[in-house]
C-alpha cells in the first residue's frame, strides 16, 4: 500500500478513469437499465462485451507501447525488452476473437500475463517502484469486469 501512495496523482486519475469502460460493460451485462440506457443514447456498440472486449483489445495494446518505453530507456538487454515488449499486442491481435466468452478468457488471460512481464520489467529497474502495485490494482478491477463476459 506504500507504493501506492507514490503513484504520481495523473497516473492515479488517468488509470482509474481507464477502468471506466470495464466498469461499464460489467454493469451493462449485470443491469438491464444501464444497458437499455446505453441502447438508446449512445448505441449497442457500448453495451457488454462490445465495450469491453473492444477496449480491452486496445489496453492490452498499448501496455506493449508502455514497455516498450520503459525498454527504450535501457542501455541494456534492449533487445529482449523489445521482444517481450511486443507479445501483449501480439496476444490480444491473435487471441481475442471467436465470440464474446472465448474473447474474454483470452483477454483475461492475457492481461493476467502482463503482469508477469510488469513484474520483470520492474525487477530490471526498467520501471518505477510504484508500477507493479499500481498494475495489480487496476488488473483485478479489469479480470473481475472480464469475468462478467467469460463467466457471466
Amino acid at each position: 500500500m506504500t507504493e501506492l501512495r507514490r503513484v504520481p496523482p495523473l497516473a492515479l486519475a488517468l488509470g482509474l478513469a481507464g477502468l471506466f469502460p470495464f466498469l461499464w460493460s460489467a454493469l451493462t451485462e449485470l443491469w438491464e437499465p444501464a444497458s437499455a440506457l446505453t441502447l438508446r443514447t449512445i448505441g449497442p456498440r457500448f453495451i457488454g462485451p462490445y465495450v469491453g472486449l473492444a477496449y480491452g483489445t486496445v489496453i492490452l495494446s498499448f501496455m506493449s507501447g508502455v514497455l516498450w518505453g520503459f525498454t527504450a530507456r535501457a542501455e541494456r538487454s534492449a533487445g529482449f525488452g523489445y521482444a517481450l515488449s511486443v507479445i501483449p499486442a501480439l496476444w490480444a491481435f491473435i487471441m481475442v476473437g471467436g465470440g464474446p466468452v472465448s474473447a474474454a478468457i483470452n483477454l483475461m488471460a492475457g492481461f493476467a500475463a502482463l503482469l508477469g512481464l510488469d513484474y520483470a520489467f520492474q525487477r530490471w529497474g526498467l520501471a518505477p517502484g510504484w508500477w507493479l502495485p499500481f498494475r495489480v490494482m487496476l488488473t483485478v478491477v479489469v479480470l473481475a469486469c472480464l469475468a462478467v463476459t467469460a463467466f457471466g
